[in-house]
């Protein structure tokens, strides 16, 4: 076994060093989150020679290690604490060549806590289009470290990171920065209190609040915190942290003169033309409907011949294992619960795929930040700002890393309120409830010979659930009594074309997560549904078939039909059939039965367990080659007869499945995030009564 050092990955938000982590880590990666916290932790492994591999930790974001959210803390933290698994041998910040200004102000505060630092300057691909030019020799000197120019797009000076940081132990660790001269009074007296810390890792500890994580911290530096050493007044260290800006900057702008030569007239720039028009206040907004409207046609129009594979593929297989396995309850759990269970979600993995597709190709793009800004004027009316849009726009893949990505909106009220509402943009959990009813209840209609009326019914329904959630966001933003100070800054990336390889692992990471994530729980409550739809008490159940012999005596029924009747008794009756026909009742008004009614209920674990539960429900007793839809799309309607799932219905559950909040997962993380039950209680109340009257008016008025 070789020698593994830690290795930490730093640097401003779309510097590309995502697109480096996946360069150094390729699928040799894991996401998970920070001890205690929600902020999440991506960690992979890179082999640098036969002797040495990192540990590389891709550190949230951060413009400086001035802290004003979680993500930043978390940095600081990592940084500060020696007694961490995670501290870094060398840490890597990765800057941006249209953007080292700013970017060198996080190396060189980095750079004075006394850790080996490499700095890489990515997109060096660029430098010729953009006519820049750096002296890298000079650089070097200056700054007192190793530079390596980087293209992670073209996997350009990988190798030669790689070797940079393999010489770790011959970096210098010498400050680049004389942070002292902001008030060498004061710093020169801490030093002598404290002779054995870093200057600089005591000043942090004195103005940063870095202490969310359960991380254990250096006794010197608590001792410090709570020390009566040197005290001053809040102001004042605010005055000194500004100081200290300017001469950090004042730095950056003499190295800048002397190593970074930047001729424009030679420079070809697309991106502000491009912005002219993505970022119009009229063909800006239309521009991203379309966009919109596009991606969700795509998704029905590419996944139909995957989805029709694999419904057909499950069907097959459990009519196989029904015929092929020996009689008995175990073959009845496999070929009844388990297989349509399971062929309830992963028929969905197309659909599912091509929205995260597209997700993180506007991300990696770059037009996802204009979105951001674009939307940045319209929340500000609902009491919210651009940050807001991060959370909701991916609200669409899954609530809870949405719940958790309001983090980085520092005013309370503001986070509060996007929690809240974050759970009525439509999730990729709500998708196959949606696909499936669109399916039976819309017609496969073309409109303008490029659309057709499922696509536009899906996007109906995405755009209804922004609404909801904007809608509800001006009215707890007038309802909460809690004051709000926020401010919206918003960076633009440069345009680029996005790299195969970070949106193929985007994808296959969250789609992954997704399937196993939902198919725990739709496999536990398959079994659980088919145990209690195949077992029942009292002579209905156990003489299912004696009863329906007799029942339909003389009549000409096919053995087909007469095994199809004594199947639907037996469950009416079983254990399951109890438990639906007394919440009837209380969804027949809706346009259900109590079929639905037990999917409905089920589904609170979480939405997508609906189908599942329907597979599971439809397939017990049943043993033909006949796919979920088809057996859907035969159900009768109990008390007005005709087809069950029909236009009112369907449009009915369409709504309720569009207002209800019907995730465990995301109310246990609303409570982690609010440290209360309140907030989740009163979300599952009223998103609770908003979907059921939504679906009651929409019934009665269809019917």
């Amino acid at each position: 076994m070789g020698k593994s050092i830690n290795v930490s990955l730093i640097g401003n938000p779309n510097t590309g060093k995502t697109s480096l982590f996946n360069r150094l880590t390729g699928l040799n990666q894991k996401v998970g989150n920070y001890p205690g916290i929600t902020v999440e932790k991506k960690e992979g492994i890179c082999k640098l020679d036969r002797s040495l591999k990192a540990h590389i930790l891709d550190l949230p974001g951060t413009y400086s290690l001035n802290t004003s959210s979680l993500d930043e803390s978390v940095v600081v933290e990592t940084l500060l604490n020696k007694n961490s698994k995670d501290y870094p041998d060398v840490a890597v910040v990765v800057s941006d060549i249209e953007n080292l200004k700013r970017n060198l102000l996080l190396f060189t505060q980095i750079k004075d806590l006394e850790i080996p630092t490499i700095l890489v300057i990515n997109m060096a691909d660029r430098m010729q289009r953009k006519a820049i030019s750096v002296d890298i020799d000079l650089m070097e000197r200056e700054l007192n470290t190793r530079v390596v120019l980087v293209s992670a797009r073209k996997n350009i000076g990988v190798d030669d990171l790689k070797k940079a940081i393999s010489d770790y132990k011959n970096l210098q660790s010498v400050p680049c920065v004389n942070a002292s001269s902001i008030d060498p009074e004061y710093f020169a007296t801490l030093k002598k209190a404290y002779p054995k810390q870093s200057i600089y890792k005591l000043w942090l500890v004195i103005t940063q609040d870095v202490n969310f994580g359960k991380i254990d911290r250096n006794r010197d530096l608590e001792d410090l915190k709570s020390s009566s050493f040197a005290v001053k007044s809040e102001s004042d260290l605010k005055k000194m942290q500004h100081k200290e800006t300017v001469v950090r900057y004042q730095f950056i702008n003499g190295l800048l003169t002397k190593v970074l030569n930047v001729d424009k007239s030679q420079a070809k720039d697309l991106r502000t033309r491009l912005d002219r028009v993505l970022l119009h206040k009229v063909w800006g907004y239309l521009i991203f409907f379309v966009i919109l409207l596009l991606i969700f046609q795509a998704i029905y129009d590419w996944s139909t011949y995957p989805m029709d594979w694999i419904d057909t593929f499950f069907a097959k297989a459990s009519s196989w294992a029904q015929t092929s396995l020996p009689e008995g309850p175990f073959t009845d759990l496999i070929s009844e619960g388990i297989i349509p269970g399971l062929g309830g979600i992963v028929i969905f993995i197309p659909q599912i795929a091509f929205l995260f597709l597209f997700i993180a190709i506007l991300e990696e793009s770059g037009y996802m930040s204009r979105v951001v800004f674009l939307m940045d004027h319209i929340m500000k009316k609902f009491g919210l700002s651009g940050k807001s849009v991060v959370p909701l726009v991916s609200g669409t893949a899954c609530a809870i890393p949405a719940v958790m990505a309001t983090r980085n909106i520092e005013d309370w009220k503001e986070r509060l309120i996007t929690i809240l509402v974050v759970p009525f943009t439509t999730c990729s959990a709500r998708l196959p409830v949606y696909l499936i009813i669109i399916a039976l209840v819309i017609p496969e209609q073309e409109v303008w010979w490029i659309f057709n009326m499922q696509g536009l019914t899906l996007m109906l329904l995405y755009m209804l659930g922004f609404g909801a959630a904007i809608f509800s966001a001006w009215v707890l933003n007038r309802v909460l009594p809690i004051k709000r100070k926020a401010f919206f800054v918003m960076e633009m990336p440069a345009y680029k074309l996005p790299m195969l390889k970070n949106v193929g692992i985007t994808v296959l990471e969250k789609t992954k997560s997704f399937v196993l994530g939902a198919g725990k729980i739709i496999m536990a409550i398959s079994v659980i549904l088919w145990l209690l739809a195949s077992h029942g008490i009292g002579e209905q159940f156990t003489n299912a078939e004696e009863i329906i012999k007799e029942q339909y005596a003389g009549k000409d029924l096919s053995e087909e039909e007469l095994t199809n009747k004594i199947a639907s008794q037996q469950l009416e009756h079983s254990f399951i059939g109890y438990i639906g026909k007394g919440i009837e009742p209380a969804v027949r008004p809706l346009g259900y039965d109590w079929k639905i009614g037990i999917a409905i209920v089920s589904s609170f674990a979480a939405r997508e367990v609906f189908v599942g539960t329907l597979a599971t429900i439809y397939s017990v007793g049943s043993d033909e080659e006949e796919t979920i839809k088809n057996r859907m799309k035969a159900e009768v309607n109990p008390i007005l007869g005709g087809p069950l799932f029909n236009f009112a219905s369907g449009i009915s559950l369409l709504l309720f499945y569009a207002f209800a909040m019907q995730c465990m997962s995301t109310l246990a993380i609303v409570k982690r995030e609010t440290n209360s039950w309140k907030w989740p209680a009163i979300q599952f109340t009223a998103m609770t009564v908003i979907a059921y009257f939504a679906a009651l008016a929409a019934y009665q008025i269809l019917k």
